[in-house]
């Protein structure tokens, strides 16, 4: 099993990234996804989930409205596009499959991660 996130980098206050979290060696249609963050030293927050069609998204409250979870399921592949990014949007995003199709803001129900791509908003 392997989730291979990319995309993260160094932008300006409000500008924009699309992390890419490609998966492989599991069952990645049937699975809903999802993307979490960390700050140095805090726990794992949740940021965005999508069911295993892609019909239904959810998001944190603070990043309504900026960011947009979306799926390729030909490409087995989770997106977050994320725009008008400010610094206290600054940390390590990850993504998470659960394989029994659950869409959750808990980490501790999902099943695989990746290993983390950088996202610092600085000017």
């Amino acid at each position: 099993v392997q989730l291979v996130e990319s995309g993260g980098g160094l932008v300006q206050p409000g500008g924009s990234l699309r992390l890419s979290c490609a998966a492989s060696g599991f069952a990645f249609s049937s699975s809903a996804m999802s993307w979490f963050r960390r700050d140095p030293g805090k726990e794992r927050d949740f940021v965005a989930a999508i069911t295993r069609s892609g019909s239904n998204t959810y998001y944190v409250d603070s990043v309504k409205g900026r960011f947009t979870i979306s799926r390729g399921n030909a490409k087995n592949t989770v997106y977050l596009q994320m725009n008008s990014l400010k610094p206290e949007d600054t940390a390590v995003y990850y993504c998470a499959a659960n394989e029994r199709g659950v869409t959750s803001g808990s980490a501790s129900l999902y099943d695989y991660w990746g290993q983390g791509t950088q996202v610092t908003v600085s000017s």
